[in-house]
């Protein structure tokens, strides 16, 4: 089952994330499959850059959004739906 989620990096209190598509047994930190974009939260107004393409082919191959990365997309414009529906 794949999982799209944050992966942090950066420096201690400088957090900085990569959404990523990874396999959900997968260690912290591991490989990942594919890179959707980047969140950088301490710059104001956060940085936020997402290839809504791929979210979507994605969604439609069964990968399963975490809440926070659902909520990022929902602020970028992306229609967030359930697998087997059909997206906007």
């Amino acid at each position: 089952m794949l999982k799209i989620k944050l992966f942090r990096t950066g420096k201690r209190n400088q957090p900085r994330y990569r959404i990523v598509v990874v396999e959900r047994r997968s260690k912290l930190g591991g490989r990942y499959t594919d890179l959707l974009g980047y969140y950088h939260p301490e710059l104001n107004p956060p940085d936020i850059k997402l290839d809504l393409n791929k979210y979507s082919n994605w969604l439609k191959k069964g990968a399963q959004p975490t809440e926070t990365v659902k909520a990022l997309f929902t602020k970028a414009g992306a229609a967030v739906s359930s697998p087997g529906s059909k997206l906007s």
